[in-house]
């Protein structure tokens, strides 16, 4: 209605208020001036005054008169003018001379015409008039709508929080795994929502905020819709950002709409996803808090600790950043239970990842703890994504099943990107790649503190020319000294390997030999893993917080130049050593380094069992090494065209039964329990009995198979 109201206006504005376009220039005294010389050849008046004419061009003379000018013809010279009358009288004066002209006897004959009546120029005011009421009529809806109780300005001051009704909200505890003990830790919540009574006659007070931190992807925010889920309360869930806007006191107003709406139902959940944006430490930063935040941060934390202890609405949000928030946020009262969601372990990443499978067909090979074991560091969102890669893998691949080829090869392009192969190199850098990646690979076997090798490629990926992947078996909470110097030896071994097989070296090594200053530097300042420096401390406490960088600009150093010196002296001190140590590794297993570069240099991947089973055997083939990839992808070829045929012939079953449904209703027959129990249990095909090949049946099949523990390549 708006639109069309500014649309009327600009409509009657440009109709009535007429594009004439007349000369600024010509003014009402030169037009009575050129009927008076009686130079107007003709003229003409439309119905809104405005005056079209041509009058001759003439030159005037020394003693007043005028001659005419001529064109290339020899005619007389005309030129157009416009004006726009004001008043009737303009238009009268303009007759009477053109009348008294002709009565003199003047030569000039003006022929002139009037389009409507003189009397119709009172509509000039016309368009003035109707822009006017217009204007005031925009002005009087625009009112309205503003000053109404459901007016966009008013509701630009409600919550923006989404609900969910707790008979609506689907998720539960069930759904959420590789998180037991915050689970646990959530369940008191639950109960308090579902049985209040039962604490509050023993005089107990249920938190009144509670703080999921984690990591992004931990899945925080489903831990919070499943406590709804499973109390069976309404869910208000809201983001940070919501809150924040350009104009002061929304934010607050938006606080107290959530707050009033969470009361009106007997127990409820507020969630506040990333809170961090709207609880963060006021007046930190150099410019000072921000004016409409800090009112928001101030309602939030007067609605937390201002309703009643027991009235129900408990209070949940989610931060990755719990070092900024506000300390008035976390005291008691408020946010005074902290739930810490943590990368899930091995045994939290398998039911992750069973619950990921359960809609996916998988081959027999398919270990889940396998997939576990090496995903360490992955959150939910992270195994969710590597499944659904998984299976859009197999699908451009035409397969019935996800194979642990599929996996692998998903997991590889989520943490390396995808693989450039039409990247064309030379065969020169293809063999410095080649023993680069090898030296890496043989000298991570020969030491006895490193991860297991996963994968060798010289396919460029992301910004790398090759990668060897290791991944770790277990997880780990700290690494000891001796871990650390066998990583700086697997990092120097390209550079080795350079050295030793091509007598030269190049820039491919730069990122590790920046892996290996960083754990060196670390073991001497942080650690105190230096015999001569001791176990001290060297440098700000904050040097690695990246957030908080600005830190160390007020802050210099906490040790005398003599120590800088000593700690260079140790660094430089751990890696030459370390290379000296790789050094060693590979000229002592020279053969083995010339079998996985050559092994590289034709098939250009090596994935974990070939690595392991190069390393072990005395003479290694690469056609033995090659054969072990060839059985796994024959085999699974074998499981697909198998997973293939069965379900064609169970869609072929089922069309036959809806065929011979339909002839048998066609027939008279009626719809009955009797008649669906003999059509199914007819079979019409020669293998029937044999159903699909079932996501549970894989799930099985995955959890029998051979374990790390179990398998050949652990005997």
């Amino acid at each position: 209605m708006l639109v069309l109201l500014i649309a009327a206006v600009l409509v009657a504005t440009s109709v009535f208020s007429g594009n004439f376009d007349k000369d600024d220039k010509f003014v009402y005294s030169d037009l009575l001036e050129l009927f008076e010389k009686d130079l107007v050849r003709d003229f003409e008046v439309n119905e809104k005054g405005d005056i079209t004419l041509n009058a001759y061009v003439v030159k005037e003379n020394a003693d007043g008169s005028y001659t005419f000018e001529l064109d290339e013809k020899g005619e007389r010279k005309v030129k157009e003018y416009k004006y726009s009358f004001s008043y009737e009288l303009q238009i009268d004066k303009v007759v009477e001379i053109v009348d008294a002209n002709a009565a003199d006897g003047q030569t000039n004959l003006v022929e002139y015409e009037f389009m409507t009546s003189k009397g119709a120029i009172w509509q000039a005011y016309l368009p003035y008039i109707i822009t006017g009421v217009l204007t005031i009529g925009l002005f009087i809806f625009m009112f309205a709508r503003t000053a109404g109780p459901g007016s966009k300005m008013n509701n630009f001051a409600k919550s923006k929080a989404k609900l969910v009704s707790g008979d609506k909200n689907p998720v539960k505890f069930a759904d959420v795994a590789g998180a037991d003990e915050e689970k646990a830790e959530l369940e008191e919540v639950v109960e308090f929502l579902k049985d209040p009574q039962k604490f509050i006659k023993l005089g107990a007070r249920i938190p009144r905020g509670v703080l999921l931190v984690g990591p992004p992807g931990t899945g925080k925010t489903l831990l919070a819709k499943a406590v709804a889920g499973e109390a069976g309360v309404p869910f208000f869930s809201i983001s940070g950002s919501d809150f924040v806007e350009m104009y002061v006191g929304v934010g607050a107003s938006r606080v107290r709409d959530l707050f009033d709406n969470a009361r009106k139902a007997p127990a409820s959940i507020i969630f506040i996803d990333e809170i961090d944006a709207v609880g963060r430490h006021r007046g930190a930063g150099l410019g000072g808090g921000h004016d409409e935040r800090e009112q928001t941060l101030n309602q939030l934390l007067v609605e937390m600790d201002g309703f009643g202890t027991n009235s129900g609405v408990i209070v949940m949000a989610a931060t990755n950043r719990p070092d900024i928030l506000d300390p008035a946020l976390l005291r008691p009262g408020r946010f005074d239970r902290r739930v810490t969601v943590n990368y899930p372990d091995i045994k939290g990443r398998e039911a992750i990842l069973k619950v990921h499978c359960r809609n996916k067909p998988l081959e027999e090979t398919v270990n889940l703890k396998k997939i576990a074991q090496t995903t360490i560091g992955f959150t939910g969102a992270e195994l969710a994504n590597l499944m659904n890669e998984a299976a859009l893998r197999a699908a451009k691949k035409n397969k019935a099943l996800i194979g642990m080829v599929d996996i692998e090869e998903s997991y590889m392009k989520l943490i390396l990107g995808p693989q450039k192969k039409t990247k064309v190199r030379t065969e020169k850098d293809n063999k410095l790649c080649a023993y680069h990646e090898a030296g890496h690979a043989v000298a991570s076997y020969f030491c006895k503190n490193t991860d297991p090798i996963k994968h060798i490629t010289i396919i460029p990926a992301g910004n790398a020319g090759g990668v060897t992947v290791s991944v770790p078996t277990e997880d780990r909470v700290g690494m000891s000294k001796n871990e650390m110097l066998d990583i700086i030896v697997r990092a120097l071994g390209g550079r080795v390997a350079e050295e030793i097989i091509l007598d030269d070296i190049s820039t491919g090594a730069s990122s590790d030999i920046q892996q290996a200053t960083g754990i060196a530097r670390n073991m001497v300042t942080r650690y105190g893993m230096s015999e001569k420096l001791g176990t001290v401390l060297y440098g700000s406490e904050h040097s690695s917080d990246e957030v908080f960088l600005g830190r160390d600009f007020s802050s210099g150093k906490t040790y005398s130049e003599k120590t800088a010196a000593d700690i260079d002296d140790e660094i430089r001190a751990i890696i030459n050593n370390s290379y000296a140590r790789c050094k060693e590794i590979l000229t002592s297993n020279i053969d083995k380094l010339h079998f996985v570069a050559e092994f590289l240099l034709k098939n250009e991947s090596m994935d974990e069992e070939q690595f392991k089973a190069a390393m072990e055997m005395e003479n290694p083939t690469i056609e033995s090494i090659e054969d072990i990839a060839f059985r796994k992808q024959q085999k699974s070829d074998e499981e697909n065209d198998t997973a293939h045929k069965k379900n064609a012939e169970a869609a072929e079953e089922a069309r036959l039964r809806q065929e011979e449904l339909a002839k048998r209703m066609a027939n008279g027959e009626e719809l009955t329990d009797d008649l669906l129990k003999d059509i199914f249990e007819k079979r019409f095909t020669a293998n029937a009995d044999d159903e699909p090949l079932s996501t549970s049946e894989n799930k099985e099949n995955a959890d029998n198979t051979d374990t790390p523990e179990s398998s050949d390549e652990n005997k």
